[in-house]
């Protein structure tokens, strides 16, 4: 695994925890088809203390899942936070809390589960998918993602065909996918060849979306 290498943001600031202003902070891109992402770099400033707690105290679950003909390893570690589930750092708790605050009046609910994914280096990620499993296979809804440790390319694509759209995300970024985003667009986190640290996403549902 190579080493991660923290945010100079975060040297600069020194260890403390803090979440910086939603209010006309997040800028919106427009997408097609009624789908929209808002995008916060550094939201979470001197996310590493939450990094390496993230590392070192959840029991990240390597899990095995079908495909085509065989059965294959997941390219990641995971967890998974059920509704009313502590999480494993206060930084996470005020996130989510203040996340359903700002994005519940549009909305219309709170986000209530937290599912992580570890990507150890580079030879981990994620395919090309929407969350279509639950009520965003055919309403819209929001997922929020902060990521935490060293930056990772997300990819987003139209499922309709279109230009694919790069957001490098780590060190307590924030993308908010909202809209038809599920459902009509495609995300993913490529592997990569050259080295990068681990990084740990974070991504806050509501109810029934996954």
């Amino acid at each position: 695994m190579t080493a991660y290498q923290p945010s100079m943001l975060d040297l600069m600031a020194g260890t403390a925890t803090t979440l910086g202003p939603l209010p006309g902070g997040p800028v919106r891109h427009r997408l097609s088809a009624g789908a929209w992402v808002d995008v916060l770099p550094g939201w979470v400033r001197g996310s590493d203390p939450v990094f390496d707690t993230l590392l070192t105290a959840v029991d990240w679950r390597a899990e095995r899942r079908q495909m085509y003909d065989g059965v294959v390893d997941v390219p990641r570690l995971l967890r998974w936070y059920g509704p009313g589930e502590a999480l494993p750092h206060p930084a996470l708790t005020d996130a989510r809390d203040r996340l359903s605050a700002h994005y519940g009046p549009e909305l219309g609910e709170e986000f209530v589960t937290a599912g992580m994914c570890l990507y150890r280096d580079g030879r981990d990620s994620v395919a090309w998918h929407g969350d279509t499993r639950g009520r965003s296979s055919r309403e819209d809804t929001m997922v929020a993602i902060v990521s935490f440790g060293s930056p990772r390319n997300l990819l987003l694509r139209p499922r309709a065909g279109g230009e694919t759209l790069r957001f490098p995300l780590g060190h307590g970024d924030l993308i908010v996918m909202g809209g038809s985003c599920q459902r009509t667009w495609e995300h993913a986190i490529p592997k990569t060849a050259r080295p990068v640290g681990p990084r740990v996403s974070v991504q806050f549902r509501p109810i029934n979306v996954a």
